[in-house]
């Protein structure tokens, strides 16, 4: 009887760690809304290009990489540091965060996010507030958190998946797109290893009138097959078949990458000083998140994908 006791207790432990293991990669509101919180809060001032939060949250990016088991992504650096031109604005500074889970595979796919925002606006020649904190919550705190939820699970899921993962965290968005243009004109990889790209840009404020649209769906032939019978309880989504499109995922398509871009669609708070952190549906961000790992493994099944688009 005592040995059958045992047996029982030391089931249910093992299914209560197995649980805990499982949850400690699969996506999570409260690291969602932890993440958030601190790329959101007033300390980092909106993470304006070329402002010192845009530069604190690289560095926490990177940091963030690298307590997951990531490796750096541009030789041994994590950084990809650039400048660009915005009217008279002339050699701004700014940088991508990347980091890298190598499976030895021959083909990549690329899951990436913005991180910067309009921090006190000095850069947009009077078209924002100057020098209001404009936090970006949603946009694209929100996107960062789900690239970091997404890198913990293919790198804690105990798979070793048929393709690597590069992790892009994109700097100079906000201003024209600048980041994944230089890293699409500078790649660590050729892109015709690219297997897809995955955007998310302003995915925490999920409407359940709307739905999340889901963009790119005209980007590869075989994006049909893999949206087949995928569904994800309390989450609606919604297909558009443009590559082009004004955040990160644009410049991969016009390279002729496959693209599948996620967004939960506008809001009174856009580029505003009142996107916080607080209005944040981290819950229903997680639910979307587990919607993109369906689809990832099911693109995974193809060993290419056929790109559709125009170049």
């Amino acid at each position: 009887m005592m040995i059958k006791k045992g047996l029982f207790l030391l089931l249910c432990i093992s299914s209560g760690y197995l649980a805990a293991a499982a949850q400690d990669y699969m996506p999570d509101a409260g690291r969602i809304q932890g993440y958030v919180n601190y790329l959101a809060a007033d300390k980092l001032k909106g993470r304006g290009t070329a402002e010192k939060g845009s530069i604190k949250a690289s560095r926490y990016i990177a940091r963030q990489f690298r307590n997951l088991g990531l490796k750096p992504g541009n030789g041994n650096s994590y950084f990809q540091d650039f400048t660009f031109d915005k009217n008279s604005h002339k050699q701004v500074p700014s940088r991508n965060v990347l980091g890298y889970l190598d499976n030895g595979a021959a083909r990549t796919i690329i899951i990436g996010a913005h991180y910067d925002h309009l921090g006190t606006a000095r850069l947009f020649d009077g078209k924002y507030p100057l020098g209001e904190i404009h936090n970006g919550a949603d946009d694209n705190a929100s996107g960062v958190a789900g690239l970091l939820e997404l890198a913990r699970y293919y790198v804690k899921n105990g798979v070793k998946e048929p393709f690597n993962f590069l992790f892009i965290s994109f700097g100079g968005e906000e201003l024209g797109l600048k980041g994944s243009a230089y890293y699409t004109a500078h790649p660590v990889f050729p892109l015709d290893k690219v297997h897809f790209m995955l955007n998310m840009d302003m995915i925490g404020r999920y409407n359940p009138e709307r739905g999340i649209g889901i963009g790119g769906f005209g980007s590869a032939a075989e994006w049909p097959a893999v949206f087949k019978d995928v569904q994800q309880e309390g989450i609606r989504y919604f297909t558009d078949a443009a590559g082009k499109g004004a955040s990160d995922h644009h410049n991969f398509y016009i390279n002729g990458v496959p693209v599948i871009f996620f967004h939960t669609g506008g809001h009174d708070d856009y580029h505003k000083p009142t996107d916080d952190a607080p209005k944040l549906k981290a819950k229903e961000e997680a639910a979307i998140l587990q919607l993109g790992i369906q689809l990832i493994d099911k693109a995974m099944t193809y060993p290419t994908l056929k790109y559709t688009g125009e170049k």
